[in-house]
């Protein structure tokens, strides 16, 4: 069987008293398309950005194409295994674990290409012309060649997460994190964002969406997590989570979403 490209394990994440995550696990395998429901505050964002390591997580395990990330530094109290992690360590799986956000996070004194240009030439240190070559080809991918030249205050927000996401393409990742990529959207530029996520899920690429799309998740994903309370509290097929829920917390999230069809 082959090896997930993320391996969760018993991961937790505290923020002083708030325990955020409660004992996460979950094998995400090449290919998967995994949408992550929930209300808020329910841990989603926050296991994402674990994955990442934009949150240290404060127990368990993560392991990327079977490698651990960091050290074992021992069980705390509760008898979870605590890691320690380089800096040098967590670069390089942000390198292979790339993530779009719900706000865009463009440099405004960037252009659209300097900004996907940045991670390119700073982070993998690509030299100017290639990086050139293969931020045009993502913003081609995106819809957006020809305002390569436009300041990011000039674009819609949809095409604002558009560059966030060429510029996520660009670092050519093993795997996509979406956190919410439509919340801060207009409604009528939540599809041209939505297609394109679609795009790449037509490619094979592996991806994890938390959305509160539930109509896209239905045909998006190949697997969706209902999040309540810091744990997964149902997953499955998206037949069975959303058409078919089994768990009374999954069926009373899901009667709020009248207005949608799938």
């Amino acid at each position: 069987m082959a090896t997930p490209i993320i391996d969760i394990k018993g991961l937790h994440k505290r923020f002083g008293e708030l325990h955020v995550l409660r004992g996460v696990d979950l094998q995400v395998n090449k290919g998967d398309r995994i949408a992550i429901i929930g209300s808020s505050g329910s841990g989603k964002s926050t296991m994402l950005r674990c994955l990442n390591f934009m949150e240290t997580p404060s127990a368990g395990q993560i392991l990327i194409d079977g490698e651990l990330v960091g050290r074992e530094k021992g069980k705390n109290v509760g008898g979870e295994v605590e890691m320690r992690y380089s800096e040098s360590e967590l670069s390089e799986v942000r390198k292979r674990v790339g993530m779009v956000f719900q706000q865009f996070n463009l440099f405004p004194h960037m252009t659209v290409l300097q900004n996907v240009m940045e991670g390119l030439t700073r982070v993998r240190k690509i030299p100017k012309a290639e990086a050139r070559e293969k931020a045009l080809k993502q913003l081609n991918k995106v819809g957006l060649g020809e305002k390569v030249d436009v300041y990011p205050g000039r674009l819609s927000g949809g095409q604002q997460q558009r560059v966030a996401i060429a510029r996520a393409l660009a670092m050519e990742p093993e795997v996509l994190l979406f956190d919410e990529p439509t919340s801060s959207l207009d409604p009528e530029l939540v599809g041209e964002v939505l297609n394109v996520i679609r795009e790449l899920a037509d490619e094979g690429r592996t991806m994890l969406l938390v959305t509160h799309e539930l109509g896209f998740a239905y045909h998006f994903a190949n697997r969706v997590i209902f999040f309540a309370d810091g744990v997964f509290h149902e997953i499955g097929t998206p037949q069975e989570v959303l058409k078919n829920p089994q768990r009374e917390r999954t069926q009373k999230f899901l009667e709020r979403f009248t207005a949608f069809s799938f």
